[in-house]
């Protein structure tokens, strides 16, 4: 099993495997996209180390 972290705060979200995962950090408020790296690409590796993370801050739209 792996653990999810937010990639803003490092706050624990989960811990399991995914293929693709969409979260909001409780503590920050960040949105969290995460997507396992394609199989087919590195057939040899088992861990999700290379995962990649997109920050989505979670800022208000009053100003607009």
């Amino acid at each position: 099993m792996q653990n999810i972290r937010c990639a803003q705060c490092h706050k624990k979200l989960a811990e399991g495997r995914y293929l693709e995962l969409s979260i909001k950090c409780p503590r920050c408020g960040a949105f969290n996209h995460l997507k396992a790296p394609s199989l087919q690409s590195d057939p040899l590796s088992g861990s999700l180390a290379g995962a990649s993370y997109v920050n989505i801050p979670n800022h208000s739209l009053d100003g607009r």
